[in-house]
């Protein structure tokens, strides 16, 4: 797994959004900033307390001018039931191939209780407008996640 890092350009992509409809990075990136983070699975107990932080921070991240889109494998039917069930109020992309996680180097090999197994490991990625990745946040507990990408927006 060669997961990317500050300064890289981040891949364009095109996914589905929890409506099914299409979504390119490069036509978030027109509106500014992007936090793309990647999380294993859609009403997971990590992933449900990671997506609402992020969702009770929207006002605060949108005002430092940055929008969110949370990545997982799920299809976008789940990803609808989720944003529906937690009232997310950002955008969901599912990633079904994995073929986006693998371009960002953050799928690849995962050991829970003992078994070995391949999936997707939480990072997030902070992207300039440019397309250039400012940061990757790779060092955080999920109900702190909000915290840290916050703390590190102020100081900027």
């Amino acid at each position: 797994m060669q997961t990317l890092t500050a300064g890289q350009v981040a891949p364009d992509f095109m996914l589905p959004d929890q409506h099914n409809q299409m979504v390119t990075l490069s036509t978030l990136l027109q509106a500014g900033k992007v936090l793309v983070y990647f999380y294993p699975k859609a009403m997971t107990p990590g992933c449900t307390v990671q997506a609402c932080g992020l969702r009770d921070s929207l006002e605060q991240l949108t005002a430092l001018g940055v929008s969110v889109i949370g990545i997982s494998t799920d299809a976008p039917a789940r990803l609808a039931k989720f944003v529906e069930r937690d009232q997310l109020n950002f955008t969901l992309l599912g990633d079904e191939d994995h073929q986006v996680a693998e371009r960002f180097g953050v799928w690849g090999s995962k050991k829970f209780m003992g078994k070995v197994y391949d999936g997707l490991h939480r990072l997030s990625f902070l992207i300039n407008q440019d397309g250039t990745i400012n940061h990757v946040f790779d060092d955080f507990k999920t109900k702190d996640h909000h915290q840290v990408v916050l703390a590190y927006l102020q100081k900027q």
